[in-house]
């Protein structure tokens, strides 16, 4: 009887040490695409070498600024094969594209550059320059065949900054789940993936900015928190990357269609989809859009539930969203 008492106890022993070793989170954070990223993952060993060997794989394939990066040899009009994440990325982008009926749109990369946010120096453009920019700008204008880009005007640049962050999440994530991780939060510049449960076994928790203008990104006041797992989440706003000539603010988000930085009520939306890559480029299209387009185009898609911040007439904040959105409202 008493060896099975011991054998009992070295089981009881091992069960415990086993559990308390898949019970530890790492917390790794680091610099990417032009912006800060945190992983908070639960493993018993650290992968930050991995994670970021995917992340210079996602740098590699979409970043403007790296001059090797496939896109970049794109925009330059090389001979290339894209790769799966650049392919992966365009396709999405059109099918987001169409569905936005062209307010969110991979190719706005030109007026982007010469509003003076893009990955190119400007000049402050005239009307007469947009209407010639104008001219290479358009989704249906360029297409993926046989694994190369095929622009219908060479002159024709890609941008994909408005959905990249999200990928990269995503790739991330994908990346934690082959290493069978059941538990993590992945956020690039704001932009998340979650699955699971945080550290102490609660829903990840995560807030949104209130919109003040903040170019600096130092505010850090909360509008919501949001209790989420499984999901993508992203928000896009005009709070943060804007500046002033002539007295006139002017904010990063173009629209597509008339080539200027949108002017609208609208100073923030945040999307949760099923991916991040998604939640990224909805939130874009519907700073693009405004907030009765935006409301009505997320109100009809149930694959997404959406979180607008706008300003009334008499310049006070205010909040609405979808009925989904409700069951992840946590508090303020």
């Amino acid at each position: 009887m008493k060896w099975q008492w011991f054998v009992l106890l070295l089981f009881v022993v091992a069960t415990v040490l086993i559990l308390r070793r898949n019970s530890v989170f790492q917390t790794d954070e680091g610099f990417v695409f032009g912006t800060v990223y945190h992983i908070t993952y639960q493993s018993s060993g650290n992968l930050k070498a991995e994670i970021e060997a995917e992340l210079k794989k996602v740098d590699a394939s979409l970043s403007p600024f790296n001059p090797a990066s496939v896109i970049s040899r794109v925009n330059r009009n090389e001979e290339v094969q894209v790769d799966t994440f650049f392919a992966t990325v365009f396709r999405r982008s059109e099918e987001i594209a169409q569905e936005t009926g062209g307010c969110f749109d991979i190719t706005v990369a030109p007026l982007v550059n010469a509003w003076g946010f893009g990955f190119k120096e400007s000049v402050f453009p005239d009307s007469a320059m947009i209407d010639s920019l104008l001219d290479m700008v358009g989704y249906g204008k360029v297409c993926l065949q046989d694994g190369r880009v095929v622009k219908s005007d060479s002159r024709m640049m890609l941008d994909c900054s408005a959905i990249a962050k999200g990928f990269g999440c995503d790739a991330v994530a994908r990346l934690l789940d082959r290493k069978g991780i059941s538990n993590y939060m992945v956020e690039i510049g704001g932009e998340v993936v979650v699955k699971g449960r945080n550290p102490k076994r609660d829903l990840w928790r995560i807030g949104i900015s209130k919109p003040i203008e903040d170019s600096l990104a130092v505010n850090q006041d909360l509008q919501v928190v949001l209790e989420i797992t499984d999901a993508g989440m992203a928000t896009s706003g005009n709070y943060r990357n804007f500046y002033y000539k002539g007295g006139k603010r002017y904010a990063h988000t173009i629209d597509p269609e008339d080539g200027y930085p949108v002017e609208h009520s609208l100073l923030s939306a945040t999307v949760i989809a099923p991916d991040c890559m998604t939640a990224d480029a909805y939130a874009t299209s519907f700073m693009v859009m405004g907030l009765e387009k935006a409301k009505a185009f997320a109100e009809s898609n149930p694959a997404i539930d959406a979180y607008f911040i706008y300003e009334d007439e008499q310049g006070n904040l205010k909040t609405c969203f979808t009925e989904g959105m409700e069951k992840y409202i946590a508090g303020w």
